[in-house]
C-alpha cells in the first residue's frame, strides 16, 4: 500500500466520522431540541435496554419518528445520488454525466405526479415514482438496443428522448390538475424535499439502495478498468460490455430509490463525485466510498438547513441548486477539471 493510499484512506475514515457527528448533531436542530444526554436514553429505550425514562414523550416522538427517519434518508439519498454520479462518470467517461442521464428523475417525477393527480396516500407516490422511475429506464435500455453507431453514445440519446417525453407527461398532469390542491402538491415534490419522511418510506427503498450500492463498492476497482478503454479492460480478462451494463443497473436502482422517496433533488450526483475527486483522486477504490460518504454529508447539512430557515421549510432542490449552479460554472471554466482519464 502506498502513501497516498493510507492518507486517502485516513480521509474516508476522518469522513465517516464526521458523518456519525453530524447524524448526531443533527437531532438538535429543530422545534423541539433533543439534548444529546436525553437523545442516547431514547436509542438505548429503543434497542431494548434496560433504561428508566428520563425525557418527555414529545422528545421521544421528535427524536425517533420523526427525525431519525428523516435523517436516515437524507444520508441515504445523498450517498445514493452521489455513487451513482460517480459511477455514470466512470461508465460514460463524462465528467458531467449525472444520476438523471438515464431519465430516472423524469420518470419518478411522472409517477408521483400521477399518484397525486388520482389522490393517493404518500406511500403510493413512493411506490409509483419508484416503479415509473424503472419502467423509464428499461425503455431507455429497450430503445438504445435499436439504436446504430456507439452502443453508449445511444443510450445517452435515448435516455435524453424518452426523459423529454415522461417531462412531457408530467407537465400534462400539472396543466389538468385541481390548481388549489393537486398541482401545489406536485410542484412541491417536484421541487424536492423530505418534509414528509416516515419509516414506511425507509423501508420501502432500503433494500433497492442497499441492492444498487453494494455492488457498486465491491465492483468499485472495476470501475478503474472501464476508465482504460474497451481493448486494455479486454487485456485484464473484463468483460467491459457486461460490467458496464451491471454498473448502470445498480446506478440505476439507487437512482431510482432516491428519487422516488426525495422528490426531484439535482445536482448531488454531479457536485459531490467531483468534490471528492479534489480530495481522494480519480481511483475509484477511493471515489466510490469518499462520494458515499460525501453525498450523505452533504445532504443532511442541506437538509438541515431546509427544515430550519422557516417554519415551513425550503425544498432542498432548491438549496442544492445554489451551490451546484456556482459549481457548475467553476467547472466549465477549466479551473476545476480535474476529471482524469
Amino acid at each position: 500500500m502506498t502513501a497516498a493510499d493510507r492518507k486517502h484512506r485516513r480521509i474516508i475514515w476522518l469522513m465517516l466520522i464526521v458523518l456519525v457527528a453530524c447524524i448526531l448533531a443533527s437531532f438538535s436542530f429543530g422545534r423541539y431540541p433533543v439534548p444529546m444526554k436525553e437523545l442516547l436514553g431514547i436509542f438505548a429505550f429503543r434497542l431494548g435496554l434496560p433504561v428508566e425514562k428520563f425525557w418527555t414523550a414529545q422528545m421521544e416522538a421528535a427524536a425517533w419518528n420523526v427525525r431519525l427517519p428523516r435523517i436516515l434518508l437524507s444520508v441515504l439519498v445523498g450517498a445514493c445520488l452521489s455513487s451513482a454520479g460517480a459511477a455514470y462518470q466512470g461508465v460514460f467517461q463524462n465528467p458531467m454525466a449525472s444520476p438523471d442521464i438515464l431519465g430516472a428523475s423524469a420518470g419518478a417525477g411522472f409517477g408521483a405526479a400521477l399518484a397525486i393527480l388520482i389522490g393517493l396516500s404518500s406511500v403510493y407516490i413512493t411506490v409509483f415514482a419508484f416503479a415509473a422511475s424503472l419502467l423509464t429506464v428499461i425503455l431507455v435500455f429497450t430503445v438504445s438496443r435499436h439504436a446504430k453507431g456507439d452502443r453508449v453514445l445511444g443510450l445517452i440519446l435515448a435516455g435524453i428522448m424518452i426523459s423529454s417525453l415522461f417531462q412531457s407527461g408530467t407537465s400534462f398532469i400539472k396543466l389538468v390538475a385541481d390548481p388549489g390542491n393537486k398541482l401545489p402538491q406536485i410542484t412541491y415534490w417536484l421541487m424536492g424535499s423530505l418534509a414528509g419522511a416516515s419509516w414506511k418510506d425507509f423501508d420501502i427503498v432500503m433494500l433497492p439502495m442497499l441492492c444498487g450500492m453494494v455492488p457498486l463498492l465491491l465492483l468499485r476497482w472495476k470501475l478503474n478498468v472501464l476508465t482504460m478503454g474497451d481493448d486494455e479492460a479486454r487485456a485484464l480478462g473484463v468483460n467491459a460490455q457486461r460490467l458496464r451494463v451491471g454498473i448502470v443497473i445498480c446506478a440505476t436502482l439507487v437512482t431510482a430509490s432516491a428519487v422516488s422517496v426525495s422528490g426531484m433533488i439535482g445536482w448531488v450526483g454531479l457536485v459531490i463525485p467531483h468534490m471528492m475527486r479534489r480530495i481522494v483522486g480519480s481511483d475509484y477504490r477511493h471515489l466510490m466510498p469518499a462520494s458515499i460518504l460525501g453525498g450523505g454529508i452533504f445532504l443532511m447539512v442541506v437538509d438541515n438547513i431546509s427544515r430550519n430557515v422557516s417554519s415551513s421549510g425550503i425544498p432542498i432542490g432548491i438549496l442544492t441548486a445554489f451551490v451546484g449552479a456556482p459549481f457548475f460554472l467553476w467547472l466549465i471554466s477549466g479551473k476545476g477539471d480535474h476529471y482524469e482519464h
